[in-house]
Protein backbone atom coordinates (compact mmCIF):
# COMPACT_ATOMS: atom_id res chain seq x y z
CA UNK A 1 0.00 0.00 0.00
CA UNK A 2 1.36 3.61 -1.08
CA UNK A 3 2.26 5.54 2.25
CA UNK A 4 0.74 8.52 1.31
CA UNK A 5 -2.90 6.90 1.50
CA UNK A 6 -3.31 9.45 4.62
CA UNK A 7 -3.39 12.37 2.14
CA UNK A 8 -7.25 12.56 0.72
CA UNK A 9 -6.34 13.16 -2.81
CA UNK A 10 -4.23 9.81 -2.69
CA UNK A 11 -6.92 7.67 -0.80
CA UNK A 12 -10.00 8.82 -3.15
CA UNK A 13 -7.93 7.78 -6.13
CA UNK A 14 -7.22 4.55 -4.86
CA UNK A 15 -9.79 1.71 -4.93
CA UNK A 16 -10.54 1.67 -1.40
CA UNK A 17 -10.99 4.89 -1.52
CA UNK A 18 -13.25 5.13 -4.71
CA UNK A 19 -15.59 2.46 -2.32
CA UNK A 20 -15.89 4.65 0.65
CA UNK A 21 -16.66 7.64 -1.23
CA UNK A 22 -19.40 5.91 -3.04
CA UNK A 23 -20.79 4.82 0.03
CA UNK A 24 -20.25 7.81 2.06
CA UNK A 25 -21.91 9.48 -1.19
CA UNK A 26 -25.37 7.58 -0.52
CA UNK A 27 -25.76 8.26 3.30
CA UNK A 28 -25.01 11.24 2.60
CA UNK A 29 -27.69 11.50 -0.14
CA UNK A 30 -30.37 10.17 2.25
CA UNK A 31 -29.47 13.39 4.58
CA UNK A 32 -29.98 15.95 1.61
CA UNK A 33 -32.38 13.98 -1.08
CA UNK A 34 -32.78 16.91 -3.61
CA UNK A 35 -30.06 19.63 -5.11
CA UNK A 36 -30.75 22.27 -2.88
CA UNK A 37 -31.63 25.93 -3.94
CA UNK A 38 -29.20 28.33 -3.36
CA UNK A 39 -25.04 28.11 -2.62
CA UNK A 40 -23.49 25.07 -1.04
CA UNK A 41 -19.87 25.09 0.29
CA UNK A 42 -17.92 21.70 0.61
CA UNK A 43 -14.89 22.44 3.19
CA UNK A 44 -12.32 20.65 4.07
CA UNK A 45 -12.55 17.89 1.33
CA UNK A 46 -15.46 17.46 -0.35
CA UNK A 47 -14.76 17.09 -3.82
CA UNK A 48 -15.44 13.53 -4.38
CA UNK A 49 -19.47 14.24 -2.96
CA UNK A 50 -19.79 18.02 -4.45
CA UNK A 51 -21.43 16.22 -7.83
CA UNK A 52 -24.59 14.79 -6.12
CA UNK A 53 -25.56 18.72 -5.71
CA UNK A 54 -23.39 20.29 -8.31
CA UNK A 55 -25.67 21.90 -11.05
CA UNK A 56 -25.45 24.80 -13.72
CA UNK A 57 -27.88 26.98 -11.56
CA UNK A 58 -26.51 25.67 -7.92
CA UNK A 59 -22.99 25.71 -8.24
CA UNK A 60 -20.97 24.29 -5.12
CA UNK A 61 -17.78 25.91 -3.86
CA UNK A 62 -14.86 23.42 -2.98
CA UNK A 63 -12.41 24.83 -0.02
CA UNK A 64 -10.04 22.56 0.80
CA UNK A 65 -8.10 23.22 4.08
CA UNK A 66 -4.81 24.38 4.27
CA UNK A 67 -3.33 21.18 6.21
CA UNK A 68 -1.25 17.80 4.92
CA UNK A 69 -4.17 15.83 4.69
CA UNK A 70 -6.48 18.07 2.57
CA UNK A 71 -4.10 20.66 0.65
CA UNK A 72 -3.15 18.91 -2.66
CA UNK A 73 -6.07 17.96 -5.08
CA UNK A 74 -6.86 16.92 -8.88
CA UNK A 75 -8.34 19.68 -11.10
CA UNK A 76 -11.96 19.97 -10.23
CA UNK A 77 -14.31 21.43 -12.88
CA UNK A 78 -15.67 23.70 -10.53
CA UNK A 79 -14.76 26.59 -8.28
CA UNK A 80 -12.15 25.28 -5.70
CA UNK A 81 -9.68 27.17 -3.36
CA UNK A 82 -7.39 26.50 -0.43
CA UNK A 83 -8.50 28.29 3.07
CA UNK A 84 -7.47 28.71 6.19
CA UNK A 85 -9.90 27.37 8.67
CA UNK A 86 -9.75 30.40 11.36
CA UNK A 87 -10.46 33.23 8.48
CA UNK A 88 -12.81 31.81 5.99
CA UNK A 89 -12.51 33.95 2.16
CA UNK A 90 -16.49 34.08 2.08
CA UNK A 91 -19.04 36.56 3.20
CA UNK A 92 -21.24 36.36 6.04
CA UNK A 93 -24.38 34.23 5.41
CA UNK A 94 -23.45 32.97 2.20
CA UNK A 95 -23.91 29.58 1.87
CA UNK A 96 -27.14 27.58 2.42
CA UNK A 97 -25.65 24.39 2.90
CA UNK A 98 -22.13 23.39 4.16
CA UNK A 99 -20.83 19.69 4.03
CA UNK A 100 -17.80 19.55 6.70
CA UNK A 101 -15.42 16.63 5.98
CA UNK A 102 -11.80 15.96 6.40
CA UNK A 103 -12.26 19.25 8.11
CA UNK A 104 -12.85 19.56 12.41
CA UNK A 105 -10.48 16.72 13.25
CA UNK A 106 -7.51 18.47 11.39
CA UNK A 107 -7.88 21.13 12.56
CA UNK A 108 -5.73 22.89 14.87
CA UNK A 109 -8.50 25.55 16.43
CA UNK A 110 -11.40 23.61 16.26
CA UNK A 111 -13.93 26.29 17.69
CA UNK A 112 -12.84 28.97 15.36
CA UNK A 113 -13.00 27.07 12.59
CA UNK A 114 -17.18 26.19 13.72
CA UNK A 115 -17.57 29.79 14.64
CA UNK A 116 -16.40 30.88 10.93
CA UNK A 117 -18.86 28.51 9.57
CA UNK A 118 -21.55 29.77 11.58
CA UNK A 119 -20.86 33.10 10.46
CA UNK A 120 -20.88 32.03 6.45
CA UNK A 121 -23.92 30.12 6.93
CA UNK A 122 -27.49 31.40 6.48
CA UNK A 123 -29.77 31.76 9.32
CA UNK A 124 -31.97 29.19 7.72
CA UNK A 125 -29.44 26.86 6.41
CA UNK A 126 -28.07 23.10 7.48
CA UNK A 127 -24.19 21.77 7.69
CA UNK A 128 -23.56 18.18 7.33
CA UNK A 129 -20.27 17.34 9.30
CA UNK A 130 -18.49 14.06 9.11
CA UNK A 131 -16.17 13.01 11.45
CA UNK A 132 -14.04 9.59 12.53
CA UNK A 133 -15.84 7.45 15.21
CA UNK A 134 -14.04 7.20 18.38
CA UNK A 135 -15.41 3.92 18.84
CA UNK A 136 -15.00 2.85 14.45
CA UNK A 137 -11.63 0.82 13.57
CA UNK A 138 -11.25 3.91 10.64
CA UNK A 139 -10.01 6.36 13.46
CA UNK A 140 -7.17 3.98 14.41
CA UNK A 141 -5.96 3.00 11.50
CA UNK A 142 -3.36 5.53 9.68
CA UNK A 143 -3.60 4.21 5.88
CA UNK A 144 -6.84 6.84 5.27
CA UNK A 145 -7.63 10.57 5.91
CA UNK A 146 -9.87 9.29 8.36
CA UNK A 147 -7.06 8.14 10.86
CA UNK A 148 -5.73 11.41 11.25
CA UNK A 149 -6.51 13.71 13.40
CA UNK A 150 -8.99 13.79 16.64
CA UNK A 151 -12.03 11.58 16.12
CA UNK A 152 -14.90 12.01 18.29
CA UNK A 153 -17.54 10.28 20.14
CA UNK A 154 -21.37 11.27 19.57
CA UNK A 155 -21.39 13.08 22.91
CA UNK A 156 -18.34 15.02 21.97
CA UNK A 157 -19.29 16.52 18.71
CA UNK A 158 -22.43 17.04 20.15
CA UNK A 159 -20.74 19.38 22.38
CA UNK A 160 -18.67 21.14 19.93
CA UNK A 161 -21.55 21.97 18.00
CA UNK A 162 -23.26 23.49 20.85
CA UNK A 163 -19.83 25.31 21.81
CA UNK A 164 -20.46 27.06 18.26
CA UNK A 165 -24.34 27.75 18.85
CA UNK A 166 -24.87 24.59 16.61
CA UNK A 167 -28.20 22.53 17.57
CA UNK A 168 -27.31 19.14 16.19
CA UNK A 169 -30.66 17.73 14.61
CA UNK A 170 -29.37 14.19 13.22
CA UNK A 171 -27.13 11.75 14.02
CA UNK A 172 -25.83 8.79 11.69
CA UNK A 173 -23.26 6.13 11.73
CA UNK A 174 -21.44 4.84 8.54
CA UNK A 175 -18.18 3.14 6.82
CA UNK A 176 -18.63 -0.18 8.32
CA UNK A 177 -16.17 -1.93 5.65
CA UNK A 178 -12.89 -2.53 7.75
CA UNK A 179 -9.64 -0.03 6.51
CA UNK A 180 -7.53 -2.67 5.40
CA UNK A 181 -7.94 -5.95 3.01
CA UNK A 182 -9.89 -6.65 0.21
CA UNK A 183 -12.49 -4.02 -0.96
CA UNK A 184 -15.20 -5.39 -3.40
CA UNK A 185 -17.65 -2.93 -3.77
CA UNK A 186 -20.79 -5.43 -3.88
CA UNK A 187 -20.16 -6.91 0.21
CA UNK A 188 -19.16 -3.48 1.02
CA UNK A 189 -22.88 -2.62 0.63
CA UNK A 190 -24.34 -5.27 2.19
CA UNK A 191 -21.69 -4.87 5.18
CA UNK A 192 -22.90 -1.06 5.23
CA UNK A 193 -26.76 -2.04 5.63
CA UNK A 194 -25.73 -4.90 8.03
CA UNK A 195 -23.07 -2.79 10.29
CA UNK A 196 -26.58 0.21 10.31
CA UNK A 197 -28.85 -2.19 11.59
CA UNK A 198 -26.67 -4.43 14.02
CA UNK A 199 -24.17 -1.99 15.15
CA UNK A 200 -25.90 1.25 14.73
CA UNK A 201 -22.91 3.51 16.60
CA UNK A 202 -19.79 1.24 15.04
CA UNK A 203 -19.52 2.66 11.84
CA UNK A 204 -16.24 4.55 11.13
CA UNK A 205 -17.20 7.74 10.90
CA UNK A 206 -20.35 10.10 12.54
CA UNK A 207 -22.62 12.00 10.30
CA UNK A 208 -24.45 14.98 11.77
CA UNK A 209 -27.25 17.35 10.33
CA UNK A 210 -26.79 20.69 12.26
CA UNK A 211 -28.62 23.98 12.05
CA UNK A 212 -27.90 27.53 13.46
CA UNK A 213 -28.99 27.14 17.22
CA UNK A 214 -29.89 31.90 17.06
CA UNK A 215 -31.15 31.37 20.64
CA UNK A 216 -28.09 29.88 22.34
CA UNK A 217 -26.90 32.98 23.68
CA UNK A 218 -30.31 34.61 24.73
CA UNK A 219 -30.91 33.50 28.77
CA UNK A 220 -33.18 31.42 29.69
CA UNK A 221 -35.27 33.99 32.13
CA UNK A 222 -35.11 37.65 32.36
CA UNK A 223 -32.53 39.60 34.74
CA UNK A 224 -34.20 41.54 37.04
CA UNK A 225 -32.68 44.78 37.40
CA UNK A 226 -33.12 46.82 40.63
CA UNK A 227 -32.02 50.50 41.10
CA UNK A 228 -28.83 51.22 42.77
CA UNK A 229 -31.22 53.42 45.68
CA UNK A 230 -32.90 50.12 46.19
CA UNK A 231 -30.84 48.01 46.66
CA UNK A 232 -30.53 46.59 50.81
CA UNK A 233 -28.05 45.01 52.70
CA UNK A 234 -28.59 41.40 52.98
CA UNK A 235 -29.52 40.67 56.44
CA UNK A 236 -27.35 37.67 58.66
CA UNK A 237 -30.22 35.30 58.89
CA UNK A 238 -28.09 32.38 59.91
CA UNK A 239 -25.12 34.28 61.28
CA UNK A 240 -23.25 33.39 64.28
CA UNK A 241 -21.73 36.73 65.38
CA UNK A 242 -22.77 38.24 68.74
CA UNK A 243 -25.50 41.05 68.88
CA UNK A 244 -24.94 43.72 71.10
CA UNK A 245 -28.17 44.16 73.62
CA UNK A 246 -28.47 47.26 75.98
CA UNK A 247 -27.68 45.57 79.81
CA UNK A 248 -30.74 44.77 82.16
CA UNK A 249 -30.20 47.48 84.47
CA UNK A 250 -30.39 50.27 82.38
CA UNK A 251 -33.90 48.85 80.65
CA UNK A 252 -35.17 49.71 84.77
CA UNK A 253 -34.08 53.06 84.96
CA UNK A 254 -35.53 54.74 82.33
Amino acid sequence: MPSNMHIAASFYASRRGRVTARLLAQRMAAFWPEKPFGHTLGLGYALPFLPLWDGAETPCISARLDTHVTRDAPPWHGRDCIANGTHLPFDDLKFDRIVLIHALEVSEDKGSLLRQVWKILKDDGRLLLVVPNRAGLWAHADNSPFGQGTPFSRRQISRWLGDACFRAERHEDALYIPPAGPCPAAPARMIEWTGRNLFPRLGGVCMIEAVKDIYAGIPARPLSLVPAGLMGRAAGVFSRLPTSRAPPGDAQNT
